[in-house]
């Protein structure tokens, strides 16, 4: 029926641009190699909780905003199949050693579709 990537991920204020053409470029690469779909999300109505929330989730810091990105995949296979193909490639690698993010409180996941539809 389907499968999604979903990532929750913390990016400094003062480097959205360069995170957003990190995104752009991870749009171009997911699709190259044969995702669904990709798109990516800015926060604009999360509120902070007091027991839980998005923003606590990836423990937000005040000079941070939450980026939400979203992968579509036909099934896992496919998913794992892409993944291994979008990791072994090397325009990513200026990314790896000066991200916008911070992918160590980055959180994301797998997802089987389990209802799906569209207006």
């Amino acid at each position: 029926m389907g499968y999604l990537d979903l990532y929750l991920i913390p990016v400094r204020i003062d480097r959205e641009a360069d995170y957003q053409a990190m995104a752009e470029l991870g749009k171009a690469v997911w699709l190259e190699h044969g995702a669904l779909t990709y798109s990516e999300h800015r926060a604009e109505d999360v509120p902070p909780g007091e027991i839980t929330s998005l923003p606590m989730s990836v423990k937000l810091e005040a000079d941070e905003v939450l980026y939400v990105g979203v992968v579509t995949y036909r099934d896992r296979a496919h998913r794992d199949a892409v993944n291994a193909k979008v990791m072994a490639d090397p325009r990513f690698d200026p990314f790896m050693h000066d991200s916008p993010a911070n992918m160590q409180r980055m959180i994301y996941g797998g997802f089987a579709t389990v209802v799906d539809g569209a207006a």
